[in-house]
């Protein structure tokens, strides 16, 4: 054989040899990263550095496109997210702690899961909820709970009103929260102690300014169609966050649909007669047979209600949640997902519900039991889903107008906001099929 002939094959087999080298070379690479780089595990245990930038990393998650597993009761109800660069750089960016995990490992956390004997379940969440929250443009000198946390998780939101209302702007949105609104038109009832405050009577004359530019004439009959429009966006499959005195002023508006409760300091003319007997409760979402506080002067909507009852010092002040099947109660388990199952009390214009006064159909995510008061509750309206609150600031025990905001960064990781912020993720959960 020529020397030229030689010299080519043997030139060829080096070739064919370190094309090989280098195809192992690189395929060795690939099986690394895809061991290595396959998930983001987000603990949320008590080792998470902070519980409530991490529910953001999951809604950013959402917004790219990328569907996550939400770990029902798997140390506290962490989250899966399938290995993205900005993802990874985000969680870091916002002190959130994490693991990058391979394939093997997260089969395996989902075998653990998926057995009969452990209550646990993975919930897919794939579309990022958008987000609404119904309040004054000029919010009133006092916190929302909610409005803070979405902020500090970096969640966005956006907000209306009553004309937004009115007009169906409800029909874009999957996810909305109640501000602490009155929908009585009684003004939050503080009347009594700040009837001569230059914001209780700038908030009254500009409330009743909307009102008569919206063709009511009475700030109570706008709230009264607020709260039925709100009423048709739940049933119509909507799902409704509220928390304090939007709660209970919500379902006592349904319930006095045509019938005049405010006293004349409110609306000019007294109440009518025998109000009481004219509630129609069917109308309402969660409370039934309550009875409305007659007195102006005092600073109650009705007996739904247990501030003025409370007997419980701050000190053991706290409200327990209630344990769900995760495979076959999925949507309270997801409400109720926590790193601890005691949370600390805090007050509110509406602070808890009356056990006796909540319609059977409700579900009582967590309980005083003690006191015979529950302090979260979730419901289904036609189509929609609701949840109330009671308390308004599960950081400041007692909050008061003037009182400066919650500074979150001093609670990462506050049990109570978590609570908000389950209701956030909630609608992004892929919906299972009904069993025929």
């Amino acid at each position: 054989m020529p020397l030229e002939q030689i010299m080519t094959i043997q030139f060829l087999k080096m070739m064919v040899f370190r094309s090989k080298k280098m195809f192992i070379i690189f395929m060795l690479f690939l099986n690394w990263q895809i061991s290595f780089a396959k998930f983001i595990f987000i603990s949320m245990d008590e080792t998470q550095t902070n519980h409530l930038k991490a529910y953001g990393i999951v809604y950013k998650s959402l917004e790219k496109g990328i569907k996550t597993k939400w770990l029902l009761n798997y140390q506290g109800g962490s989250f899966l997210i399938p290995y993205d660069e900005d993802i990874k750089d985000e969680c870091m960016i916002r002190s959130v702690s994490f693991q990058v995990i391979s394939e093997d490992d997260a089969i395996r956390i989902l075998e653990i899961i998926s057995s009969p004997s452990k209550n646990m379940e993975a919930v897919i969440l794939e579309k990022a909820p958008k987000i609404v929250v119904y309040s004054p443009k000029d919010n009133m000198p006092w916190d929302d709970a909610v409005t803070m946390v979405l902020t500090y998780a970096e969640i966005p939101y956006d907000v209306i009103y009553d004309e937004e209302v009115l007009n169906d702007r409800l029909l874009k949105y999957d996810w909305l929260h109640l501000h602490h609104e009155d929908f009585t038109g009684q003004y939050g009832r503080f009347y009594a102690a700040y009837r001569t405050a230059p914001w209780y009577i700038e908030r009254k004359l500009k409330l009743e300014k909307l009102a008569r530019k919206l063709g009511y004439a009475k700030v109570s009959e706008l709230k009264r169609d607020v709260a039925k429009k709100i009423s048709d966006y739940v049933v119509g499959g909507g799902f409704m966050f509220a928390m304090c005195s939007a709660t209970d002023s919500f379902d006592i508006a349904l319930a006095a649909d045509g019938v005049d409760i405010c006293e004349a300091m409110y609306d000019g003319d007294p109440s009518e007669a025998n109000f009481q007997n004219k509630l129609d409760y069917s109308k309402t979402f969660a409370f039934t047979n309550f009875r409305l506080e007659p007195n102006p002067m005092i600073y109650e909507f009705s007996d739904i209600d247990t501030t003025r009852k409370r007997r419980i010092p701050k000190e053991t002040d706290y409200f327990e949640l209630n344990e769900f099947s995760a495979k076959w109660d999925p949507v309270p388990t997801m409400l109720t997902q926590d790193h601890t199952m005691m949370i600390k009390g805090f007050m509110g214009q509406t602070t808890a519900y009356d056990s006796k006064l909540i319609k059977p159909n409700i579900i009582l995510l967590a309980q005083n039991k003690l006191n015979d008061e529950a302090r979260y509750i979730h419901g289904v309206k036609g189509k929609g889903m609701f949840t109330f609150y009671g308390g308004h600031d599960p950081e400041d025990y007692s909050h008061r107008i003037g009182d400066p905001k919650t500074e979150l960064d001093l609670h990462p990781n506050s049990p109570g906001y978590r609570l908000i912020l389950n209701n956030v993720l909630f609608p992004a959960a892929k919906k299972k099929k009904k069993k025929t």
